[in-house]
């Protein structure tokens, strides 16, 4: 394991998390902040290795105020952490103090073949549970004058 932990320069606790992950290489990865607009590549990634510091007033004094894990979804109001511990946990951006970005583990957005082939088939399979939907309410719609 020392090697491996050599080789990602990752902290002990994420190593895990990277072996879970297939181990993948991280060198290509990295954030690119200078250089040719369309050549940057930063900001946060879903599965990256984060640690994020919270608001320690919205705690109990002694409570532990850095969760440490994989980033699994970013909302408008929260974001979904797998933690070191192996737990989901949703924390409020209310809270959040600090991310800090350990590694990425996926290509930036644009270049993520693998995600934006998923979502082409989300968006065909919600489209499909929609078309569906409004097949069943039409095949109702004849009940429409009815009362009660």
């Amino acid at each position: 394991m020392a090697n491996k932990k050599k080789d990602s320069s990752l902290p002990d606790w994420a190593i895990p998390i990277w072996e879970e992950m297939g181990s993948p290489s991280l060198t290509d990865l990295t954030s690119v902040h200078n250089g040719d607009l369309l050549e940057r590549r930063h900001g946060l990634r879903k599965d990256d290795l984060v640690e994020i510091l919270l608001d320690a007033r919205a705690f109990k004094e002694g409570d532990n105020t850095i969760i440490k894990g994989r980033l699994l979804s970013s909302g408008k109001t929260s974001i979904e952490i797998l933690t070191d511990e192996g737990s989901t946990v949703y924390v409020a951006r209310d809270v959040i103090v600090k991310i800090t970005l350990i590694a990425h583990t996926r290509p930036a957005y644009i270049d993520d073949k693998e995600l934006l082939a998923f979502e082409r088939e989300d968006m065909k399979r919600r489209s499909s549970l929609h078309e569906k939907v409004e097949k069943e309410v039409k095949g109702r719609q004849d009940d429409s004058h009815l009362w009660g």
